[in-house]
């Protein structure tokens, strides 16, 4: 279990209180509420104190909230004074009993503004900025009349004509090769021999053949042959 720990203001205000309730009892007592009722204006007196205090809490700026307070605190100081000896009790002035009498329908009034009554006020709308008026648009310059000329379509491109293609140089035809006089007798004999055998002239290809040269050279024999 937590403590309880003792502040000074705590018991301080333990103090004041008691003997600020004792001392409003005495004079309610004194002014001819007796029984009940004079405890009943301690705690009336005490109560309006805590409303307004509440209130002060929550707006500072509240008027009403330190007007009732003041009149609270008033009444509290007022019976502190009253019962320390400066008023006698035993006989009671009739503005003091007047006050007293009208005291709970006071304190009740005030109680129920403080309590009943709105904390948030109403923020102001501000006012509509205008708005700031448009430049007005600069006058159009005139414009001079053109003459627009409108220029001749340029003739259509043709095609490039097509290329000539060039003529075919003739390739001159080599020139027999040189054949050799034994060649050509061993050819002459063989060609001999072929015709004799045949009945017709041996061929280039043949004849390539036969002595197994290349082409030219046997085109060449089978010239000479002829």
């Amino acid at each position: 279990m937590s403590r309880i720990r003792i502040d000074a203001v705590l018991i301080q205000a333990v103090i004041a209180g008691a003997l600020s309730f004792a001392h409003l009892h005495d004079l309610a007592e004194a002014a001819g509420q007796d029984g009940w009722k004079a405890w009943a204006y301690p705690v009336s007196v005490d109560l309006l104190l805590v409303a307004a205090w509440r209130r002060m809490r929550t707006t500072a700026d509240n008027r009403a909230a330190w007007a009732w307070f003041i009149i609270a605190l008033a009444a509290s100081l007022g019976a502190n004074v009253a019962t320390a000896g400066l008023l006698d009790l035993d006989d009671v002035p009739a503005w003091l009993r007047i006050l007293v009498a009208g005291w709970p329908a006071l304190a009740f009034l005030g109680g129920t503004l403080l309590v009943h009554t709105t904390t948030t006020t109403a923020h102001a709308v501000p006012d509509p900025v205008p708005a700031a008026a448009r430049p007005a648009a600069p006058a159009a310059e005139p414009v001079p009349d053109v003459t627009v000329e409108r220029a001749p379509d340029p003739a259509p491109e043709l095609p490039p004509a097509p290329a000539a293609e060039p003529t075919p140089v003739p390739v001159p035809a080599p020139a027999p090769a040189a054949v050799p006089p034994a060649l050509l007798d061993h050819a002459r004999r063989l060609a001999d021999a072929h015709q004799a055998a045949t009945g017709a002239r041996i061929d280039s290809a043949t004849l390539r053949a036969r002595l197994g040269v290349p082409a030219p050279l046997a085109d060449a024999i089978t010239a000479q042959l002829a």
